[in-house]
């Protein structure tokens, strides 16, 4: 696999991932955070965290597997 490719796939997981652990938790959010359709709010910013921080881990994930494998 190539390295653009790569980086595309994990951009593509955590988008996602994050979107459904977003709308997964969305009812338990405060209405503040809660996104409406079709306007720039705090939820959109809220739904960005939640996408920024599935890229994290997937490349700690990433990271912590391909340490093992150099030497």
């Amino acid at each position: 696999m190539t390295p653009k490719f790569a980086r595309w796939v994990k951009c593509l997981l955590a988008i996602l991932l994050g979107n459904a652990l977003y709308f997964y938790l969305l009812p338990t959010l405060p209405p503040a955070a809660q996104h409406k359709p079709f306007k720039l709010d705090l939820g959109t910013l809220v739904d960005l965290w939640f996408c920024l921080f599935m890229y994290g881990l997937i490349e700690l994930g990433a990271f912590l597997g391909s340490r093992g494998k150099n030497p």
